[in-house]
């Protein structure tokens, strides 16, 4: 089994070589190849989404990404900026579902800044459409306002669409993710205002119907947040769009102490995924050894999963970051008083003791 590994920008390198130890460590005769991605590919390439990268991305069983984006960056034309790279490699694989479970380990219930009694025992799952939705709807660009208010002044615009080939698909993946958990499922929409999301209500409601052993509950995006931060444990999986899905799963994710602690899976119709660690670069922490590489372990084990059939091995790891956390090993982003804290490589290493 080939997996592409592209360790990307800022932090990237320093938490996917901990991964990549984990994987290693298995006994497993997996291949891997290594590419530079996103500013790495910029540097090496002139794009952010090398040519050789891609292919190599395409011919794998599955991908570890890493992170991209560095602010030196920043003043590039948008299609030369590192975060195209995985948007490019999502469109180019077919990556719509994106899977992002939020898990309070007991262990951690004092670094969330919600109330224990609040988040312990929290276990998510928010499946966000990954393809469509104003990331990708065109037209898109600037231009001179052709009516209203504001006629003749330049005016920014993007496009929100979907198709409804596009939200059925997602709507079985969460429905199917549903059936093998707790049975609940919560449509995250904005119908009352955008014509796009009372068509998505609509389309879901009517795959409910092939699903009838699933409790669907539909909600309004503003309300979802709130209720995220008021009653998360309400939430068993939640289904949403693409920008929607971008914000409130970064919420989710400090609900559980930190977005260090948090996986994520993109996948295709044949279950082959991008596996990546839900937070981004950090390029303010590059090189000082202080990451958090426990997500993209975690998404190493999402990826043997979902892609690879290796559920053991993935028990295994995450079972492993299980025991750490119980050790009372901390880095940073996670510390509290009472407890160890560690660095990257540390927190790397420990993993690797407890997996055996």
């Amino acid at each position: 089994m080939k997996i592409a590994i592209l360790p990307g920008d800022g932090i990237g390198p320093e938490i996917v070589e901990q991964a990549v130890k984990v994987l290693n460590a298995l006994g497993e005769s997996f291949e891997l190849e290594t590419a530079p991605v996103g500013g790495a590919g910029y540097e090496a390439s002139g794009h952010p989404l090398p040519e050789a990268t891609l292919k190599l991305a395409l011919e794998a069983d599955a991908i570890l990404f890493g992170a991209v984006g560095d602010w030196k960056y920043d003043t590039l034309d948008r299609p030369l900026r590192p975060e195209q790279a995985i948007l490019g490699l999502r469109k180019n694989l077919k990556l719509f579902a994106n899977l992002r479970p939020a898990i309070m380990y007991p262990e951690l219930a004092g670094a969330s800044t919600l109330k224990p009694e609040v988040v312990s025992g929290l276990d998510i799952l928010i499946i966000r459409e990954l393809t469509g939705d104003i990331y990708f709807g065109q037209p898109r660009g600037v231009r001179e306002c052709p009516d209203g208010p504001f006629k003749g002044e330049r005016e920014g615009f993007d496009t929100m669409r979907y198709a409804e080939s596009e939200i059925r698909r997602i709507a079985h993946v969460a429905f199917q993710a549903a059936q093998k958990r707790d049975k609940r499922l919560t449509s995250v929409d904005k119908a009352n205002v955008l014509e796009t999301f009372q068509f998505w209500r609509d389309i879901v409601t009517e795959v409910h119907k092939e699903y009838p052993d699933v409790a669907l509950d539909h909600m309004y995006v503003d309300n979802a947040a709130m209720q995220l931060v008021r009653a998360p444990k309400k939430f068993d999986v939640i289904v949403t769009g693409n920008m929607f899905g971008d914000i409130l799963s970064d919420q989710a994710s400090m609900l559980t102490g930190s977005i260090g602690m948090l996986p994520s899976a993109s996948l295709d119709a044949n279950n082959k995924g991008l596996y990546e660690p839900s937070h981004g670069s950090a390029p303010d922490i590059a090189g000082k050894g202080v990451a958090n590489p426990l997500a993209t372990i975690m998404s190493a084990a999402m990826m043997l999963r979902y892609s690879l059939n290796k559920a053991e091995q993935a028990d295994r790891i995450e079972n492993a970051v299980k025991k750490v956390l119980a050790q009372g090993l901390r880095t940073p982003d996670i510390y509290e008083a009472g407890t160890t804290k560690v660095g990257t490589g540390e927190m790397g290493q420990a993993v690797l003791q407890a997996l055996s």
